[in-house]
């Protein structure tokens, strides 16, 4: 078993020079809902709001004192960074973190708040890779010591404490379900936290089944098993950022090969109603990350159909922005399963409406109705409508079908989600050579000024929605106007423009909603 040693580092952890064991709390309202006992580790409730203390301060108080003198390097935008800050001020030695210029301000704010005079802070390019480029640079000039945010067997080590008290606390949590635990979930952004908690639950009872969680658009470790290799995704997705890593460790590799069970992928919408389900049992407000985990627990419960089973979460963080919980909201009830969203064709007569109306039901919450006049023979309109479970919108479309009303689901249609909605009625009879995509804008100042000077003056913006949703990266909606024979020259400009971006011309919230 090529994980056996890491029993020994995780129980001789100094994790508790820093830190106190997190509670692991049953999850009363989701357990009642989902038909199983879930429990939440509270990862969240230390004093970083996150677990990343654990692996961070444990690697740094292995170091020795010769090497806590020279100072410590990391790369990191977020949980990681906070906790080297955090155990510098309590190891008394000094910590550069490398962060990129588009870190909000709030994180380079808590950096500095918890290293205080020990914590110098290095600004450098536009993403995570930049930062840490720059970091292995001053690594070997400075002959600092690189504290590594996953890939390192002292870090995992520390995260595998996590493991440790689960083990230890469950059973003074029990006393309201029978039976052992079966599944422990864990999210999966390097591999640190999973293949930490993994090798220790293992060691202790191989029986219990350890799954790891990934965000649909950030799941390279996932990608990494199945290619039996460790690969890198050319983008990875930023709702999560806490777990956007584009390459998995090799150690975490290694180990996660051998430990961990089985793996669920979930969707932003999905991560948006663990959020609000650990909010309502817990009054608190994990970040997306820090949710992931509890995502993954409820689709696999589905997926399995289990029933009356011992199911923990990690609570993995909670450094979140404000702002974005305003997208949070609004994506909660499809991720819940209980909102459909819809376009519907219907005769552009008098009736038509009642007609469609009387098709939902009485039975039905209409959450969403969305329509213009633009057409004189037929109206497309985008209506929202409550539903029960995931499986509803495929009835519902196809009996609204069957009435001879032609219906697209746009349930899980992200243009339709997050900019249509907003534009119903916004068709222009005078548009020609059109293309829509949709862009991840980095949210800072002069990335619009940017873009626009980028482009041609050949070709023409002929439509522009944005709405800040609080996050690091915001989602942008352009339609452009380039002519046939400039169509190689455009895909040239979007590719080495330096952001992620999706080609919309042919989605049909576009064909039915905004285009002449």
């Amino acid at each position: 078993m090529p994980y056996t040693n890491y029993l020994k580092k995780i129980l001789t952890s100094r994790v508790y020079e820093i830190t106190s064991e997190t509670p692991l709390e049953f999850a009363p309202q989701i357990s009642r809902r989902i038909h199983n006992h879930v429990y939440l580790k509270r990862e969240d409730t230390h004093a970083v709001f996150s677990y990343k203390i654990r692996g961070a301060y444990n690697k740094m108080a292995q170091l020795t004192s010769e090497q806590l003198k020279k100072g410590v390097i990391t790369a990191s935008a977020g949980n990681h960074a906070q906790g080297v800050a955090y155990s510098a001020a309590k190891l008394k030695c000094n910590a550069t973190i490398v962060v990129p210029e588009t870190t909000p301000a709030i994180k380079v704010e808590a950096i500095k708040r918890f290293g205080g005079e020990h914590v110098e802070i290095v600004l450098h390019g536009g993403s995570y890779s930049d930062a840490l480029d720059k970091a292995l640079q001053l690594e070997k000039e400075r002959k600092l010591t690189f504290v590594h945010p996953y890939d390192d067997p002292d870090v995992i080590a520390g995260q595998g404490t996590i493991g440790m008290e689960i083990m230890r606390q469950f059973n003074s949590v029990n006393a309201s379900a029978k039976g052992p635990i079966h599944a422990v979930f864990v999210s999966i952004g390097g591999g640190g936290a999973v293949t930490g908690v993994a090798a220790y639950i293992k060691s202790v009872n191989p029986d219990i089944k350890v799954i790891g969680v990934q965000s649909v658009d950030s799941d390279a470790m996932l990608q990494s098993i199945r290619a039996g290799k460790r690969v890198t995704l050319k983008e990875v997705g930023i709702f999560a950022d806490g777990t956007a890593v584009k390459q998995v460790g090799k150690e975490t590799f290694r180990l996660a090969q051998d430990l961990v069970d089985d793996y669920v992928v979930v969707d932003t919408d999905a991560i948006c109603a663990a959020i609000k389900d650990v909010f309502q049992d817990t009054r608190s407000i994990l970040e997306p990350s820090g949710a992931m985990a509890l995502a993954g627990l409820k689709k696999y419960a589905e997926d399995k159909g289990l029933k009356g089973q011992n199911l923990i979460a990690v609570a993995s963080g909670a450094n979140t922005n404000f702002d974005r919980l305003r997208f949070v909201a609004d994506r909660v009830e499809i991720g819940q399963s209980r909102e459909a969203l819809f376009a519907v064709s219907i005769p552009e007569e008098r009736g038509s409406f009642l007609r469609l109306c009387e098709l939902v039901g009485q039975e039905r919450s209409v959450t969403e109705f969305n329509y213009r006049m633009n057409d004189k023979a037929q109206a497309h309109i985008m209506v929202g409508i409550a539903v029960h479970n995931a499986k509803e919108s495929g009835k519902i479309a196809e009996k609204f079908s069957k009435k001879g009303f032609e219906t697209t689901d746009l349930t899980h249609n992200e243009l339709a989600k997050q900019h249509v909605r907003n534009m119903v009625g916004g068709v222009s009879g005078n548009v020609t050579d059109e293309l829509i995509y949709r862009f991840e804008f980095p949210e800072r100042p002069g990335v619009l000024m940017h873009f626009l000077t980028h482009v041609s003056p050949h070709w023409n913006i002929s439509l522009f929605q944005y709405r800040s949703e609080g996050g690091d990266y915001g989602s942008v909606l352009v339609g452009i106007q380039v002519a046939k024979k400039d169509r190689a020259q455009f895909k040239k400009f979007v590719t080495t423009l330096g952001y992620r971006y999706w080609d919309e011309t042919e989605n049909p919230a576009y064909q039915l909603f905004l285009k002449a």
